[in-house]
């Protein structure tokens, strides 16, 4: 299936690993051109090295104020165009309500929160008909998750805001979607399992609550990342997708 990605240009955030990066390899794959951020410039140049010709790298950190005229910019000026941009931040501290620190609590706002805000905010000023902003949340979203207090606050409050905006710009062509992670096989999930006195055992708990009884890979949730961000999906917008092996059991 041709997702029509060709020479389409975007900007990912949180991309020199995990998810995010899952996402930029899959674009870049599908004849994407994508710039990737991270606030470890070293990280970030062997991102973009590793990705190829049709990636730059930008260390930036989503709370700067001025990280999306700069994102957007260097898209422009890298690729001469911008399609898009997939909002992806590393997770909060974990951490139970009584643990978590005021200062925990702002620094996670202005990066988790206020920084996609504004990423979305200008580049929804920025995107003709037929862009997309999409944003990584959590399956917090629609259930909290033991131990990850902040995020549990912090990713519905994005959901709701990323609902708002697609009726806002909708008329206008422009896409909002939102994917719901949960069990993915990442650096940070299994470092959350190791948080606990017997990470294998949790491991399996959390997997046979899942059926299809296994972690996801990064590969599969870029996939389902780049078919949102795709005109493939030119019909769907304001939705939440899990990508979660059928964890969420809600319709």
């Amino acid at each position: 299936m041709d997702l029509g990605l060709k020479d389409r240009v975007y900007v990912v955030t949180g991309a020199t690993r995990g998810l995010g990066n899952a996402a930029a390899r899959e674009l870049v794959a599908d004849g994407a051109k994508v710039v990737v951020t991270g606030r470890d410039e070293e990280r970030v140049a062997a991102a973009a090295a590793e990705l190829g010709p049709n990636a730059v790298g930008i260390a930036v950190d989503n709370a700067e104020a001025d990280a999306a005229a700069r994102l957007i910019g260097a898209a422009r000026d890298a690729f001469g165009g911008f399609d898009g941009v997939l909002i992806s931040v590393g997770g909060p501290p974990a951490g139970f309500v009584a643990d978590n620190t005021d200062e925990q609590w702002q620094a996670a706002f202005e990066s988790v929160f206020l920084g996609a805000v504004r990423l979305a905010r200008t580049a929804a000023a920025e995107l003709d008909a037929g862009g997309v902003i999409g944003f990584v949340l959590s399956a917090s979203v629609h259930e909290p998750l033991p131990g990850l207090t902040i995020s549990n606050g912090l990713r519905p409050g994005l959901a709701g805001f990323a609902k708002s905006l697609a009726d806002e710009l909708g008329p206008r062509g422009i896409r909002v979607v939102g994917l719901l992670p949960s069990r993915i096989d990442t650096d940070r999930v299994r470092e959350l399992d190791g948080l606990s006195a017997d990470p294998e055992a949790t491991r399996a708990a959390n997997e046979s609550r899942i059926p299809l009884r296994r972690y996801g890979t990064p590969d599969e949730f870029g996939r389902a990342a780049a078919f949102l961000l795709s005109p493939a999906a030119s019909y769907l917008t304001g939705i939440m997708l899990p990508v979660d092996g059928g964890m969420r059991h809600g319709f």
